[in-house]
């Protein structure tokens, strides 16, 4: 479908056109490549952001305490939401006019922050939804990873005198760094995709600030008909899809080749 020109009518049927829609879409300024490098920054930062938080809380809710179960009980409620339903309760608390946000940026001394209707702002906003929904599956898989830990090594490196910081260093993080890659990758992946959240709250707007690969094709398909440059997209962004999945491979196997 890609190569050809079909408005998704019986009485048009495709046209043949080769590779234009591909050619089409790497024109300098084109909206594919605005989109391409807004999904790009969108999944980078969240993933990272998302795996370091996700770590982090993991490691502090690695040893048991009072009340451990009820902790990690409210830490994964953010995952089981339906992100449409997440979407619409941050459009609530993000609104200029009766939101909880504004009001708590005016206590610290910011008026007239728009939030998701401000171009240069929409963006990083979305991916604070997206941390604050998807941090607890990276807590979630790498609790696993460190409770699946043998405490050997931990305990002989403490009767060796190794101090907090040298365990992590040198065991910790290289035991772990297998079902990390496991995890950012799935992440990264699932990130890519992301579509519900961003169409229910801004459908790539104001303006095209928001637009990344997975709107843009949809608008093109649903609100323009124009399925043959749609499917053009699908097919770019599975390009940089394996490019980036390829990629992280061989950082992967060069890190594990390193730390062996």
């Amino acid at each position: 479908m890609s190569t050809t020109t079909w408005s998704g009518t019986a009485f048009n049927p495709p046209r043949f056109t080769g590779l234009e829609n591909m050619r089409a879409l790497f024109e300098p300024g084109s909206r594919f490549l605005g989109a391409a490098g807004r999904t790009v920054l969108f999944t980078a930062v969240t993933v990272v952001v998302e795996v370091v938080l996700g770590y982090v809380v993991a490691l502090a809710l690695r040893k048991p305490f009072r009340g451990d179960g009820i902790v990690r009980t409210v830490t994964l409620i953010p995952v089981v939401l339906t992100p449409v339903a997440v979407a619409m309760a941050w459009m609530l608390i993000l609104d200029p006019s009766i939101g909880l946000a504004p009001r708590l940026f005016e206590v610290v001394g910011i008026e007239g922050h728009q939030f998701l209707s401000d171009p240069s702002a929409a963006l990083g906003w979305l991916m604070v939804i997206d941390i604050w929904q998807w941090t607890p599956m990276m807590v979630l898989i790498l609790l696993a990873g460190l409770t699946a830990l043998p405490e050997e090594p931990f305990e002989a490196a403490e009767v060796d005198g190794a101090s907090l910081l040298q365990r992590f260093t040198h065991i910790t993080f290289p035991l772990m760094l297998p079902v990390m890659f496991s995890a950012i990758m799935l992440r990264l992946v699932d990130s890519l995709k992301t579509f519900d959240i961003i169409y229910a709250t801004t459908k790539g707007g104001p303006g095209f600030s928001t637009e990344t690969l997975n709107t843009y094709a949809f608008v093109q398909a649903f609100e323009y008909t124009n399925f043959g440059s749609s499917a053009s997209i699908v097919v770019g962004f599975i390009l940089i899809v394996v490019a980036i999945t390829a990629s992280l491979a061989i950082v992967q196997n060069r890190a594990e080749s390193i730390l062996r």
